[in-house]
């Protein structure tokens, strides 16, 4: 089990199945536009499966690399509907605005490493009146896609803290491979599509149900 340094100075988080279900926003957005480019329909078990990849991950997993080439017009007609209908869609996890607070409250700094565009964070947060808790964000366009570790590093830098105070909190193994190669320690949450074992391969400090749990955490109750 990794170790996390006292104090805990910074937790960045990843946004979907992490912080929000935002399922219904790109499930609605993958068929609009696999509906005007005349491709069949996905089922919505299907898009929930790829939730967290980047787009031309998304388009190759549920359509096939035949379809790779056809990636501007898929991106431009899933963009033309997530734009009406992304931030909307989208709920906070229970348990996510009160841990966020209490987080706050205690001094921590809180930061947002994610494949979603940016504009639709703010968007989400800003309905959730939780936008001023996250002054950093790096989102899908801002670095290279996850696993690449430079966005998570980038979140580092910007909030002025070292990765041996920080922590990253996400739902899948690409967080966990992106953790990895930042040298960060992370800790899983069970709240997406991402089974316990899946992590098993990984240096986790911890496996939760949500991110409610991380205010149990020693390191976390040590700050009140």
């Amino acid at each position: 089990m990794s170790q996390l340094k006292l104090p805990v100075q910074t937790i960045i988080f990843d946004f979907d199945y992490t912080l929000v279900e935002s399922s219904r926003g790109t499930i609605d957005g993958v068929n609009f536009a696999f509906g005007k480019m005349g491709l069949p329909l996905a089922s919505d078990a299907a898009i929930r499966q790829t939730i967290g990849l980047s787009l031309p991950d998304i388009l190759t997993a549920l359509a096939g690399e035949a379809y790779s080439k056809q990636l501007d017009e898929f991106t431009r007609l899933f963009y033309q509907r997530a734009d009406e209908t992304m931030v909307a869609l989208a709920e906070f996890y229970t348990g996510v605005p009160e841990t966020v607070k209490a987080l706050r409250r205690l001094d921590i700094q809180l930061a947002i490493v994610s494949q979603k565009r940016r504009d639709y964070i703010q968007g989400i947060l800003r309905r959730g009146n939780l936008l001023d808790a996250f002054p950093v964000i790096v989102g899908g366009g801002d670095a290279p896609y996850k696993p690449n570790p430079e966005g998570l590093l980038k979140a580092v830098e910007q909030t002025n803290s070292t990765p041996q105070n920080c922590v990253y909190v996400g739902d899948s193994k690409t967080d966990a491979e992106t953790a990895r190669r930042a040298d960060i320690p992370f800790i899983a949450v069970l709240s997406g599509v991402t089974p316990r074992p899946a992590f098993e391969d990984y240096d986790v400090y911890a496996v939760l149900e949500g991110v409610l749990g991380l205010l149990d955490l020693e390191p976390i109750k040590k700050l009140r």
